[in-house]
């Protein structure tokens, strides 16, 4: 990836691995927008037809799920896809993000949290995808520091947004998500740590 270049950096991250934080730290070092939850806002100005759907989503985002979770299991929960209206507004709805971030990243260069970025971006000239993953042990005692919580509160949270991440990424793009090979640099920052992971990252990229 060239920095003096308009570039792309997306971020896939298993829940409780501080991904989203990583890329908050990229974006400000390298002084580019952060693109995550703030795009289904950025989707439901521009498209009409998915706003509902986004208030639903926003709506439904306990603190231990991922945006998506309850909206993905209710018609996913057999693993086979069904046709339902809902599956074809969920469709409608990734379709719209994915256009949305596409338009931001041809204007500017960017970090892009989660939503698929490794796959829409592809094949991108200029773009750098990266999966962030460690241990359950690793992850399950940082979501207990962070939230608050038991331990098996913690793994739960990971099953949980794990699957549904997984569940996301093989919906809407085919691939599977934790394969390396839909990476540039797949990173276990059980060594690292947020600081040093972001260190790290920074020294790929110079």
């Amino acid at each position: 990836m060239n920095k003096e270049e308009k570039f792309v950096i997306t971020i896939s991250r298993q829940f409780g691995t501080g991904g989203h934080e990583i890329g908050m730290g990229l974006a400000e070092r390298l002084g580019v927008k952060l693109l995550d939850k703030q795009i289904l806002n950025e989707v439901a100005r521009k498209m009409y037809v998915v706003e509902d759907a986004v208030e639903k989503i926003e709506a439904r985002n306990p603190l231990w799920r991922d945006d998506f979770t309850n909206f993905y299991r209710s018609y996913m929960s057999g693993m086979e896809y069904n046709g339902s209206e809902q599956d074809q507004t969920s469709h409608t709805l990734f379709k719209a993000q994915a256009e949305a971030i596409r338009q931001i990243a041809s204007q500017e260069s960017c970090v892009i949290i989660g939503r698929c970025g490794f796959d829409i971006f592809r094949n991108h000239p200029n773009a750098l995808k990266i999966f962030i993953h460690s241990s359950v042990d690793v992850r399950k005692r940082r979501i207990v520091e962070k939230y608050g919580l038991d331990e098996q509160d913690a793994a739960a949270m990971i099953v949980d947004n794990d699957y549904s991440r997984e569940l996301y990424t093989k919906t809407f793009t085919g691939a599977e998500w934790t394969d390396a090979r839909n990476y540039d640099i797949s990173l276990d920052v059980r060594k690292f740590g947020i600081n040093g992971a972001v260190e790290f990252l920074m020294k790929c990229i110079e």
